[in-house]
């Protein structure tokens, strides 16, 4: 991976820029006692949504696929079904960066890298919530393209997402770098389309990865150079 050639460093969203707060478990569980619901144990449903968003197929992010999410993270946690009402108030929650923590490595990481001169850029398996979101959290203004798979119509790993800002940025593949924390989606399918690609482990659960994006900073030395 020749990191010298890189011109623009592209970054997944959730679990890489942001996380779910105090978690996704705690959100869900907040929601449900504010609508009458009762109390429902947020780390019980931590573990259900882990479950449930493991085993998910063909999950495109729409309404519909999220509904189908939720309803099985609550599952056997709710005395009746899903409501319709329930659902609208956990997917407009999670629209709000009150939501949402960004990482202590992020702003810096960004701000540092536009100060080099490298262009910044999201691509993210997210539906159209992601752009308000980023906004709220105050994270727009590093990056000059978001990309969703709700507007490409193609989910990670597949190579039409990556392809898409290629082209937007206007970069051969070599010249961009792609950062998050799935090895299928974030490593893997960007490699296989000639970008270089790096996993972000903060858990340092395997070698070979960046346990920070404040290690991108040694990783890219010096100011990004023309391809």
């Amino acid at each position: 991976m020749e990191l010298a050639r890189i011109k623009a460093v592209t970054f997944d969203a959730g679990g890489t820029l942001m996380q779910p707060w105090p978690s996704v478990g705690h959100v869900y569980s907040a929601v449900a006692a504010e609508l009458g619901y009762g109390s429902v144990s947020p780390e019980e449903l931590n573990e259900a949504f882990a479950r449930a968003w493991k085993l998910k197929q063909q999950f495109d992010y729409s309404l519909s696929a999220w509904f189908g999410l939720v309803k099985e993270v609550f599952g056997k946690h709710l005395s009746s079904p899903l409501s319709q009402k329930l659902f609208d108030s956990l997917y407009e929650r999670f629209s709000a960066g009150a939501a949402w923590r960004v990482y202590d490595d992020v702003r810096p990481t960004l701000q540092a890298l536009r100060q080099r001169g490298y262009r910044l850029a999201v691509i993210s398996n997210w539906d159209h919530r992601l752009k308000p979101l980023l906004a709220d959290l105050q994270l727009t203004e590093y990056f000059e393209a978001i990309v969703l798979s709700v507007d490409v119509g193609a989910t990670k790993p597949a190579a039409k997402i990556f392809e898409h800002t290629l082209s937007l940025l206007k970069l051969p593949p070599p010249a961009v770098l792609y950062i998050g924390d799935s090895m299928e989606e974030d490593v893997i399918g960007p490699r296989e389309c000639g970008m270089a690609a790096l996993l972000l482990d903060r858990d340092r659960k395997t070698d070979e990865c960046l346990s920070s994006l404040t290690n991108l900073l040694s990783l890219l030395r010096g100011p990004a150079n023309e391809f």
